[in-house]
Order: structure tokens, then sequence, then C-alpha cells
């Protein structure tokens, strides 16, 4: 009895030790997560250790946010683990955090990386070398460095060197957006060998897809050897004494420019996910995923296996059946944007010059009025429109209020969007209204698609216009019109089918035409609805100002989502406050006055 008492005994032991193991880590732990900037390599590099998490058991969360945004969310305890701490050039967003201990550095995962601006082989050859030269090619190049997302540090020392003259380039500026809406254009510009300065850097496909090469004579900005930089991987403060299985998997991860290289050319280039991407990229490479998980243990307590475990199989299950045979969609619509991209450049192009000319051009002629003039004339037209002291006295203090805070010229190009955006879309609106009202069957075909336009995230609309028209106002300006248009269309087409019966049938005696009837009874019987469609149209094209901003218009939204990556409240708060007393005065002066006049 004392034997099998023992051997029970043993056996209860030994079945604890993983029970135990797992306790000995917070349960807290199970659960990490990480942050992704955006940038493809971060997105990789993320994807490749949230795969080896999973396998270990681990349930890894990732959210993305801007640079500075991680930080802060480190500090307050929102998020573990940071993988894409590139320095130098992120000195100046790490340091107060070291300073306070609220986060703490493991090590590097990435050598040999680097981060500057760089050009087209061929505008190299054409001796465009170096920062120095930056400034003889500014006609060629529009005046013009492209950036990635706002706020971003790459982004914060091309606007310093502006801001400070150095290499001459006070008279640039920067079009900030994405990195893919940056490929975007770089691309459009190889493929018409047009000049095209822009942020570039290695581990990226871009290395591989474009023959480009690396400026020189930037140390004192991006730093030596070409913004020579080494990634590091950050965590909250006290996660490594917190976590420490998990802290020993961060201190193994060793990236290679090479390696992440592959995972991103088969997420931009082969269209995987980066789950995806990542798994294929470790089931090919062993060697590396077990020097990682070397030393470390599952989240249960056992022995990480050094090689990944097979999946089991699973029952059939309708879900994954049908995304095993998913209507291919996505690669039809990439292909159809492709096609027309390769076959209708020239077309675009067209489009593009006039849509930009047009916008460009009113913002110009705005800053071309003296600003006391522009002010009273604003002035002048609110008080015709509303014949209201309190109204006019109002818009012209808030104009006023918008100088103080130093968005002036941010206002009116923003304006300038926004008139040209629902100058276009009325044009085109209250016709299609109109058709509408006439032919009932017309306009139950047209109501799924103003559905769609209206209930379709308005990012997806920058997809396919920021392909086909390059980085700037344009696909901005579509997308805005494209969002409009649905209000016209259908205020209008209320108003013209809410006439009056007796109306149409008094002027059918009098034997008015068609025509006739369209301009002397239905049109005016309708007026009051085709306005606050065109006034509703004002607002959602406003609405759409920090849309535009993402695609590298300018304007308003600039300051917002520079603000938000970079966590200025005071930034925001204000560019905030000047976009609605934008919208404010737009309804005001597009609002018919409810006085009769004289």
């Amino acid at each position: 009895m004392s034997r099998a008492a023992l051997a029970l005994l043993a056996l209860a032991l030994a079945s604890a030790q993983p029970s135990a193991r797992a306790a000995a880590e917070d349960p807290r732990c199970q659960t990490v997560r990480l942050s992704d900037v955006g940038w493809t390599d971060v997105t990789a590099t993320t994807a490749l250790f949230s795969t080896v998490l999973r396998e270990l058991g681990y349930q890894p969360q990732v959210t993305l946010l801007s640079v500075p945004v991680t930080f802060e969310s480190m500090k307050r305890g929102d998020i573990d683990v940071f993988l894409g701490n590139w320095m130098p050039a992120q000195s100046a967003d790490r340091q107060p955090y070291l300073a306070d201990h609220s986060i703490e550095v493991l090590g590097a995962n990435l050598t040999g990386a680097k981060y500057t601006l760089a050009v087209p082989a061929y505008t190299y050859a054409a001796g465009l070398k170096s920062f120095a030269d930056i400034h003889r090619f500014a006609p060629a190049l529009a005046h013009t460095i492209y950036g990635i997302e706002p706020g971003n540090d790459g982004n914060r020392l091309v606007l310093k060197m502006i801001r400070d003259d150095a290499f001459q380039l006070h008279d640039f500026r920067l079009i900030e957006s994405s990195e893919q809406g940056m490929l975007a254009q770089v691309e459009r510009a190889v493929r018409s060998r047009a000049p095209i300065v822009f942020l570039a850097w290695d581990p990226h496909p871009m290395n591989l897809m474009f023959d480009m090469r690396y400026l020189s004579g930037g140390d004192a900005v991006f730093g030596p050897n070409f913004g020579g930089a080494t990634v590091y991987t950050t965590t909250r403060a006290g996660y490594a004494a917190l976590c420490p299985n998990v802290a020993r998997l961060l201190r193994n991860l060793r990236f290679t420019t090479t390696g992440e290289s592959e995972v991103m050319r088969a997420m931009l280039q082969g269209h995987q996910l980066p789950e995806v991407a990542a798994a294929e990229w470790l089931a090919r490479n062993p060697a590396v995923r077990a020097a990682w998980v070397a030393g470390a243990l599952r989240w249960d307590g056992r022995p990480a296996p050094a090689h990944a475990a097979a999946r089991p199989g699973r029952d059939f299950q309708l879900e994954g059946w049908l995304a095993a045979h998913k209507i291919p969609l996505g690669e039809a619509m990439a292909q159809l944007v492709t096609y027309v991209k390769t076959h209708g450049t020239g077309f675009f192009d067209a489009v593009s010059l006039v849509l930009r000319s047009l916008v460009n051009g009113l913002n110009r002629l705005l800053l071309l009025v003296p600003t006391v003039v522009l002010l009273l004339a604003i002035g002048a037209l609110t008080w015709f429109l509303r014949r209201s002291i309190m109204a006019t006295l109002f818009v012209i203090a808030a104009l006023l209020y918008i100088m103080n805070q130093g968005y002036w010229s941010a206002t009116l190009e923003t304006l300038s969007l926004v008139l040209v955006a629902a100058f276009m879309a009325t044009l085109i609106g209250v016709p299609l209204g109109i058709a509408a009202a006439r032919h009932p069957r017309f306009y139950a075909t047209l109501r799924p698609v103003l559905d769609l336009m209206q209930t379709l995230p308005t990012f997806v609309y920058l997809i396919p216009t920021l392909v086909l028209f390059g980085l700037g106002v344009v696909p901005g300006l579509i997308s805005t019109v494209i969002f409009a248009l649905p209000a016209p269309v259908r205020l209008t087409q209320l108003g013209v089918a809410s006439v009056p019966r007796a109306l149409v049938e008094a002027g059918e005696a009098f034997g008015a035409t068609r025509s006739q009837l369209l301009w002397k009874v239905e049109l005016p019987a309708a007026a009051p609805t085709i306005l606050a469609g065109i006034t509703q149209c004002i607002m959602l094209s406003l609405s759409m100002v920090v849309i535009a901003a993402l695609v590298g218009a300018g304007g308003l939204g600039v300051p917002v989502v520079r603000a938000l990556n970079t966590v200025q409240v005071g930034t925001g708060f204000e560019a905030g406050i000047v976009i609605v007393l934008l919208a404010i005065i737009l309804d005001r002066i597009s609002r018919p006055s409810d006085k009769p006049p004289g």
C-alpha cells in the first residue's frame, strides 16, 4: 500500500509540474499586446513574433498605432511590446520615456538598416546625388519631397530641414501620406521617368522593386552611413520581470534585412496576409525559429519545441470550406485596377492635371487677394445672403480667430477643395436627381448605388484613386465627390417628385412643354429641398478634409492627423476648432435666408 501511495504521489507531482511552471508567470502574460506602426517591415516582424507566440500557446493582440502614440501607450500600460524602435531616427520620440523609466529597451533585433532620402537611378544619373543637389532640381521636382504618415520621425526631419532652410530647401514642401501612398507615387514617377525625391529605408522590397539610389550628404540630418540604423525591441517598464518567458523570446529575436525583405515581398507583391507570409517564411527557415525559442517555454510550462508542431486536422467546417473557396473579388478588382492603370495612363494623367489645376488655381486666387479684402468680401457675402448683422459679425470674428491661430493658409486650401468638390457633386447630382424623379425605374436602379457610395468606407475609395491618380489633391477630391454626391441626388429627386400634382397640371393646362414645366414649375417649387441638398453636400465635403490629408491633399486635415500621430492635444484641439468654425461659416453662407430681401 505504501509503495502504491508513493507511486501515486510521484505521478501527481510530475503531472503538476507544468501547472506550477505556468503559475510562475502572471496570468496576464498569456495575452501579449504589440504595436504595429503601419510600416511593412514592422508589420512583418510583428507577424513573425506573433506566429511564434501562438505556437507556444500565447495570445498576441496587435494594434495599429503611430510611433509617438506607441510610446505613450506603453507608458500608460496599454501596450506591452514594440519591435520597430528605429534608432537614431526615433531618438526624440524615445528619450522622454527612457528618462522617466516608463519603457525598457531589451536589445537590438536588427542591425545594418538605413533610413534617408533616395531617388530613382535615372535621377541620380542626371546629377541629383546628394542633399546639396536637391535645390538645383527644384522645378523638375515641383519643389516637393514625398514622405510617409504625418507625424513620422522621418517626416519631422525633412520638415525641420525645410523650416531651417537647410540645403536651400526653404521653398520646398513635404507631401505626407503613408508608406504605400508614397510608393504608389514613386511607381508613377518611375513609369514616366520623372524625377522624385522620397523617404526610403532598408530592409524593404522597394529596394528590389525600383532601381534607386540613396542620397549622400545627409549625415547631419539622418545620421552617417545613409541614415544607418539599428532597430530595438522595447517594452513597457516592468514587463520583462512580470513575463520572463516572453522576455526571453524577445531577447532571442534577431532579424536580418534579407529575411524581412522576403516576408515583405510576399505581403506586397504576393498579396499575402502578414500572418500567412510569416508562417510560410518560418516553415522555410526552421533554424531561425529554433534559435528564437531556445531556452523558452510554452505558456503551459512545457519546453518549447524546436520545430513548429503540425496542426491537427479538423473536422469539416462550413466557415473553413467557404474561406478556402472564396470568391476572388479582391483579386479581380486588383487586376482590373492594374489593367486600367496600364492602359489608361494618359487619360488619368489628363484628368489629374485638370482637377489639380482647378483646386490649386482657386487656392492661388484666394491667396492673391489681400487678406483684408477677402475678409470684407466674405462678410459682405454673408450679409447679402443672410441679411443678419449677427451672422455677419460671427463670420468675420471666426475668420479673424482662424488667422490668429495661424491656420489661414491651410483653411484656404481646405476651402478650395470643398468648393470644387461641392461644385462637381452638385453639377452631377442635380441632373441625376431630376432624371430619377422623372423616371422611377431609373431611381430604383440608382438607389442601391447611392447606398453603396454612402456606406462603403471612404478609405476604400482612396486605394484605386491613389494608384490611378497619384498623391495630392486629386484622389482626395474624387473620394470627396463620391462621398458627397448622394446628398444632392436624393434631395433633388425628393424635391422634384414632391411637387404638388396640381401645379404640374396647371402648367400643362397653359400649354407648357416638359422643359418649361421643369424650369418654370418643378425647379422653383423644389428649390428649398434642392438647396438643402447642396448645403448638405458642402458639409459632407468638409467632413472629408482629414481623409484628403491622408493622400497628400494638404489643408486642415494635416495638423489633425499630425497631432493624432504625435499625441499633441493642443494642436489637435486648435485645428479641430478651426474646422468646426469653417463648417459653421459655410453653413451660414450656403443656407437660404429666412428673411425676405429689402
